[in-house]
């Protein structure tokens, strides 16, 4: 028979408040950290040059052990752009030069190497770019890849070979410093320094 009392319970204990707040401050301190490491990633991403998206390919020591150069074998051309960032389904090559940006603009010779990397992207990815950026100390360009830069730069590949076949190649420049920074300087007639 039940007396009207309540049966026997054991005693309640409290948790110490410590345990409680642990997990709290334990995920939130996760969180700021996660908030933390995408901020330093998006400034130096951001520092480098580079549009917003993510980094597939980069020749720079600074981001991840180096790529293996693009290659198309239909143009027979070899390039290592510094970075390509994907931007949802676009491919966007960035070439990246330590000096100075001309008054009038990226120098043709940027132009077209940005291009090529264009070419290359076409191949390799089996997409077209719709444009690469040039980006100096100072400053940067959007280079549209449009059909007449692709044409342009074909015009340059095949006149380039052509010298190459009939031994006609000469220095198209009165730069002493761009013969320094040769990769043919030392099997260069007309070098400058």
């Amino acid at each position: 028979q039940q007396t009207g009392r309540l049966p026997h319970l054991p005693p309640v204990r409290s948790l110490p408040v410590g345990l409680i707040i642990m997990p709290f401050l334990l995920a939130l301190t996760l969180i700021l950290i996660g908030v933390l490491i995408f901020w330093l990633s998006r400034r130096s991403q951001a520092e480098a040059g580079l549009p917003v998206g993510r980094v597939i390919y980069s020749d720079t020591r600074g981001w991840q052990s180096l790529e293996k150069p693009l290659y198309s074998r239909i143009h027979r051309l070899t390039g290592k752009p510094d970075y390509l960032v994907q931007q949802g389904r676009e491919i966007v090559p960035v070439e990246v030069k330590s000096a100075h940006a001309p008054s009038d603009g990226p120098r043709r010779s940027h132009v077209l190497q940005l291009a090529a990397y264009c070419l290359l992207i076409e191949e390799t990815y089996r997409q077209r770019p719709k444009y690469g950026i040039v980006k100096y100390a100072d400053r940067m360009f959007a280079v549209d890849y449009t059909e007449a830069l692709r044409a342009a730069l074909l015009d340059v590949i095949a006149a380039m070979r052509d010298d190459l076949a009939h031994s006609a190649a000469e220095r198209s420049h009165d730069e002493a410093a761009r013969c320094v920074h040769c990769g043919y300087r030392h099997a260069c007639p007309e070098r400058l320094a």
